[in-house]
């Protein structure tokens, strides 16, 4: 049994295309009205085509990169239909997402050469970051890894106690000074408290950053500086937390954070609430960072580790 096959399970893979509905009854019932009845992939197509990618958050870089792909690819075709059409999009959507960066993950396991391996999650209020956070704490705590969740959002109100109760439910370690304390103290505390009790992972909350703010940003610098001093290298790992239903404006949080500080992986979030799932393909053509995970729905076993394959193939079901 193939790799793919058995991970993704029948309910993840349902999981999945129920998660991309939205997106695929908007994308594709606007494609297939665009090519109707034509014997070929002409200019008021291929214009049609790029307000459907637009439309869809694609992003305008991309969208272009996508239409100049498909006039190459069907450049000798002399009848198109649908089927055909959406095959050679399929094929084109799958290249540009295999010069990401990103890496198809087998499991939810952890790198053997840091231990505990650390990650510092960013991102703006009300993405869906410290329930990210605990939904990776719970499926990671279930793949066999010990676990600390470090509350360093220690400004916004019940930040603490949402991610303690988050800790509780997914059965991992806790580390906390309260509120109102220095976020950076909390950080290299939790990695102290890591070394300490040879555990496998740290997932580190931080404040909701308005990433506009630059003073903001400026301490997300500060925090990462605390932890590289209790543990050289460290964070190994820094997750941009997006929410998909924001579209552009996920993009330009990615803009601005990936200015800010070195942000090596994304999950996008509420993938399952949009009709605008193209900004997966805008997020991983214009940054070139690895998507890590998506969330396509509300449950735990809802946040997937992102993979390329399964991806494309439910979206073109």
């Amino acid at each position: 049994m193939s790799f793919f096959k058995k991970f993704f399970t029948k309910e993840k893979e349902a999981d999945l295309e129920k998660g991309l509905e939205k997106t695929k009854q908007s994308f594709f019932a606007q494609i297939g009205k665009a090519i109707a009845g034509k014997s070929e992939v002409d200019e008021e197509f291929l214009d049609q085509l790029e307000q459907i990618l637009i439309s869809s958050d694609v992003g305008l870089e991309t969208t272009v990169k996508i239409i100049d792909r498909l006039e190459a690819k069907v450049a000798e075709v002399k009848y198109l239909n649908v089927s055909e059409l959406n095959t050679i999009l399929k094929n084109v959507i799958v290249e540009i997402l295999d010069e990401n960066n990103t890496k198809d993950l087998e499991d939810y396991e952890l790198p053997s050469e840091h231990k505990p391996y650390v990650v510092l999650v960013v991102g703006v209020n009300g993405v869906g970051k410290t329930t990210t956070i605990g939904k990776l704490a719970y499926q990671y705590k279930n793949n066999g890894a010990s676990v600390v969740l470090g509350a360093a959002d220690t400004f916004r109100a019940a930040a603490v106690d949402q991610l303690k109760i988050w800790s509780e439910r997914a059965g991992t370690y806790f580390f906390s000074k309260g509120m109102n304390t220095d976020p950076a103290a909390v950080a290299y505390e939790t990695v102290q408290f890591a070394q300490n009790m040879s555990l496998d992972l740290v997932i580190i909350d931080t404040a909701g950053r308005l990433h506009t703010k630059k003073y903001l940003m400026d301490e997300l610098t500060k925090i990462k500086k605390s932890i590289d001093k209790k543990y050289p290298g460290a964070p190994h790992e820094v997750l941009l937390v997006l929410d998909a239903t924001t579209g552009q404006n996920a993009i330009e949080q990615a803009k601005r954070f990936t200015e800010a500080t070195d942000v090596t992986a994304i999950a996008l979030t509420k993938l399952d609430g949009t009709a605008k799932g193209g900004v997966v393909l805008g997020i991983s053509d214009q940054f070139k960072i690895p998507i890590k995970y998506i969330g396509v729905g509300e449950g735990v076993e809802q946040l997937q580790i992102f993979n390329k394959k399964a991806f494309v193939e439910s979206l073109f079901k």
